[in-house]
């Protein structure tokens, strides 16, 4: 039987809870905090030998001459891409599918952004309104992908509305290809999640009827997750407690959720009266930390797809549109989008020209 704490041990812990949690009065104070610890855990590259070299740069360049290809990279190069760019701390290690591209500008053959695709979380209130029910994993899985990072390169996300070029291209018929190719799928839905939901009332996924629909925000009860110092010197102090490995399997997916999750349960058998309810009520606290997130869906111009995933039928019927989810169509669509954009900031003396890339000095915003 694993060994429980005591209530001095309980209270050791509530307190790093407390402290962690209390210091943060806003979802990008936490975010920032969760992107410096990871950027602490990286080893920093010596001048000139990063891939910030690789990160698009020429903003003299106009979108109408830019050609642009979607390149799949392997996991070395695009984690660090990924992790240089985004303000966001990405997972690593991800169970289930993986699909890792790039969209690369060929005349500089420099990147503009990621994406990632994965396999969709398990329940999501949103999806199964628009579906009418929890759909069969087994089949939803052979039938729906999820896109998990979609980061443009910074200025090209401002300047040229690079958000919306990755998005439209998550949607295209090419990509949808390579992952029935890669995994034997009979693909016909694609979904993302805003990284913001309730902070921002909009996002760049906005506006982009008919590759994507806002079809409603997630639930946002879930617990965040310590990181950096505090998170690593609570599970030593605990794991000297109970057992290395006793609580979550080292190795075991998720770890680290499922260690935060674990501790919070040890923390609360341990404690009782008044201590119990105010480590419910950091708790509490902490979750007001997360966002709903907005939900967006495309159908790749499939007309049945609805019927598909809930495993009514697997004959696809294409819809009137279904010509345009293909790459070049796509980019001609952003192209126009991109042009008025970049005249406009142009006249406007707005054009940012300096790189955004996340070093141990960086000053970005996290929300942008």
């Amino acid at each position: 039987m694993m060994k429980k704490l005591d209530k001095e041990q309980a209270l050791h812990c509530a307190k790093v809870f407390n402290d962690y949690f209390g210091q943060f009065n806003r979802i990008d104070q936490y975010m920032r905090d969760q992107k410096m610890a990871q950027i602490d855990s990286i080893a920093q590259p010596l001048p000139g030998m990063g891939f910030d070299s690789d990160m698009f740069d020429n903003f003299d360049l106009p979108p109408d001459v830019m050609d642009l290809e979607v390149v799949e990279l392997d996991n070395h190069t695009w984690d660090n891409c990924i992790n240089m760019i985004s303000s966001h701390s990405n997972m690593v290690s991800i169970p289930g599918k993986s699909l890792k591209l790039a969209v690369k500008e060929k005349n500089t053959n420099k990147f503009v952004g990621f994406m990632r695709f994965g396999s969709p979380v398990i329940n999501c209130k949103p999806r199964n309104d628009l579906l009418g029910n929890v759909p069969d994993l087994k089949i939803f899985n052979k039938t729906a992908i999820m896109g998990f990072v979609i980061v443009p390169c910074q200025p090209f996300g401002y300047n040229y509305l690079g958000g919306k070029l990755l998005a439209a291209l998550c949607c295209s018929h090419e990509v949808r290809e390579k992952l029935n190719k890669k995994y034997d799928m009979n693909l016909v839905m694609f979904e993302t999640t805003s990284l913001y939901g309730n902070t921002k009332g909009a996002s760049m996924y906005d506006g982009m009827k008919p590759m994507l629909r806002y079809k409603g925000n997630t639930m946002s009860d879930f617990i965040p997750m310590l990181h950096g110092k505090p998170y690593l010197d609570m599970v030593k102090y605990v794991e000297d407690i109970i057992g290395k490995g006793e609580l979550v399997p080292e190795g075991a997916s998720s770890r680290k959720l499922k260690m935060t999750t674990g501790i919070i349960g040890l923390v609360k058998k341990a404690l009782d009266g008044e201590d119990l309810e105010k480590f419910k009520l950091t708790i509490a606290n902490a979750k007001n930390l997360t966002e709903q997130k907005r939900y967006y869906v495309s159908n790749y111009g499939i007309e049945n797809y609805i019927d598909i995933v809930n495993g009514k039928t697997d004959k696809i019927i294409k819809a009137p549109n279904y010509d345009r989810y293909y790459d070049n169509e796509l980019i001609e669509w952003w192209r126009k989008l991109a042009s008025k954009r970049y005249n406009k900031l142009i006249q406007e003396g707005r054009l940012r020209k300096d790189l955004e890339v996340w070093t141990k000095d960086s000053n970005i915003d996290i929300i942008r």
